[in-house]
């Protein structure tokens, strides 16, 4: 049997005493990354997971009969919401596919009720923000900051350069993958396989606070649409766009199901709160699941939606409830910079950022 969740604590978070410079100049480098897309594209995209290949209309259903544990928060009560779904890959720069990085889920929930975090005291949105491995790249906000001045290092950079290193770093990486390793290095250089995105799941990577307890979020492929993608690669040789090509042509006639899963804190040690690059053990602590997105047939991609789902559309994991706070170094350092670069992609493109309060009509 698993242990018994550990009840959620301010004190289970350490602040480091120069947080607040790292804050800032993580703002000031994603804001430049921006400015550099800016002035290359004419047009203001997301300093990290800037290319989109779809963005859906959703239905996110709670569970009926969740054990008290598993009904907290946003998940107290069955209940449907109209949500927002939006699959990217994580480079500053819309990049061609033949360029392979790893790739990122955002969900928001829309019409969400109750005590909410500060800065979002004024929405009805809650906002999950996932990528498609289980810990995060850096273990902590200084870690993330050198990442991330290397990813800003090679933003603006020739297109066929990174497409050459990409093409050497997927071989290493297949390599090490055969005999049973892997290397987040590669993966996040350009060395991530070509798989399919509705094949893949999706995760927090890092700790929010569920309710009267700690977890982590995973999404998951549930109808047989996304399960029967898992593994497979798509090809991508000479196709700038291949992914969302690939998107379009499932999406458009089947549509799917993900489920929502937590895996909650049981063990301080094992479970790390501060350490984002740790995986919280399985064996005896799986993540259950909690609720399911239901993707109802549509357009997966299309220019026209990106006008709303791209260049009206904020995501963050400090947009939501009191109850689903961000927990650990690497949360608190996305609150200041995510608000500034959202803040900066509507003022260069014009078009403020709003949270939605009803269903959000993405045009076909």
């Amino acid at each position: 049997m698993p242990k018994t969740p550990i009840a959620f604590d301010y004190t289970l978070e350490t602040v480091a005493p120069d947080e607040a410079e790292t804050h800032a100049e993580l703002s000031r480098t994603l804001m430049g990354i921006q400015h550099t897309v800016n002035d290359d594209h004419g047009h203001a995209y997301r300093s990290v997971h800037a290319k989109s290949h779809a963005l859906l209309e959703a239905t996110f259903e709670v569970v009926e009969g969740l054990p008290s544990e598993l009904a907290q928060g946003l998940f107290g009560t069955a209940k449907s919401y109209p949500a927002v779904v939006r699959i990217s890959t994580n480079a500053g720069d819309p990049l061609p596919d033949t360029i392979s990085l790893p790739r990122g889920m955002a969900v928001k929930v829309i019409g969400v009720e109750g005590a909410r975090l500060p800065g979002s005291e004024d929405d009805q949105v809650q906002d999950f923000v996932m990528a498609n491995g289980k810990a995060f790249a850096a273990k902590d906000a200084k870690a993330f900051m050198k990442n991330l001045k290397l990813l800003a290092g090679t933003t603006d950079k020739a297109e066929w350069g990174k497409k050459a290193i990409s093409a050497v770093f997927r071989t290493a990486e297949r390599a090490l993958e055969a005999v049973g390793t892997e290397s987040t290095f590669l993966k996040t250089m350009g060395g991530y396989p070509n798989s399919h995105p509705l094949g893949e799941s999706y995760f927090s990577q890092v700790p929010i606070r569920f309710g009267d307890y700690v977890g982590k979020i995973g999404v998951f492929p549930a109808s047989q649409s996304f399960t029967a993608l898992e593994g497979k690669e798509i090809a991508v040789d000479g196709r700038a766009d291949a992914i969302r090509e690939q998107m379009n042509r499932v999406l458009t006639t089947d549509g799917g199901v993900w489920e929502m899963k937590v895996q909650l804190m049981r063990d301080v040690e094992a479970n790390p709160i501060e350490d984002a690059s740790a995986v919280w053990p399985e064996e005896d602590n799986p993540y259950l699941t909690v609720a399911r997105i239901r993707i109802a047939p549509q357009t997966a991609w299309s220019e026209t939606r990106a006008t709303v789902g791209d260049d009206k559309l904020a995501f963050a994991p400090w947009q939501g409830l009191a109850a689903h706070q961000p927990l650990g170094g690497i949360m608190r350092a996305r609150k200041l910079p995510y608000k500034n670069s959202a803040g900066l992609r509507g003022q260069l493109n014009g078009c403020p950022m709003h949270q939605p309060r009803e269903a959000v009509k993405l045009p076909a």
